[in-house]
């Protein structure tokens, strides 16, 4: 068993491909588990290149560029999740068959305005959006990173990522 997020099912070629099958992530409280992460493309504002910026965003992001990458790279490698569009071509439909629906289903439901069971003062699903988030990211990580190297056990990562959040989370306590 591999969960993954619905990019991850891409991934998957050959007999792997074949012999997957996709599901929504399982729930507890909530009918929809509302995991959700986006890539995206942003232009700084002190740019010098702006119209060049806005003239690769907007290629990147078009059904031009998803029917390039189905015909030279192969329509199992068109990005899931970017174009509704594209969930309407038939030769997508072939190679995401088995995730497409999950996938589509699960941006559909996800809420970034209520992504918790009990009411939080942020905004967001996976990435919680505050300045701090990415440093605490990486302060649990490496906490984790000793797990794997055999100095600290996992409980007592636990207790230490917890202790990160909690005072994280202090700042902005009403």
């Amino acid at each position: 068993m591999w969960y993954d997020a619905t990019v991850g099912a891409s991934n998957f070629t050959g007999d792997a491909a074949k012999n997957s099958g996709y599901a929504f992530a399982p729930t507890k409280v909530k009918d929809w588990s509302g995991w959700l992460w986006a890539w995206s493309l942003g232009m700084p504002s002190s740019s010098k290149k702006k119209d060049a910026a806005w003239t690769f965003a907007n290629w990147a992001t078009s059904k031009d560029y998803i029917k390039l990458v189905g015909t030279k790279l192969g329509w199992s490698h068109v990005p899931p999740g970017t174009r509704t569009s594209t969930y309407s071509l038939p030769e997508y439909q072939a190679a995401a068959g088995g995730f497409a629906k999950v996938t589509l289903e699960s941006i559909a439901h996800a809420d970034v305005n209520h992504s918790t069971v009990d009411p939080v003062p942020y905004i967001g699903v996976q990435y919680v959006d505050i300045d701090e988030f990415q440093q605490l990211g990486g302060q649990v990580s490496q906490e984790f990173a000793k797990v794997i190297a055999g100095t600290q056990t996992v409980d007592q990562a636990l207790v230490k990522a917890q202790a990160l959040a909690a005072a994280v989370g202090k700042t902005y306590q009403h």
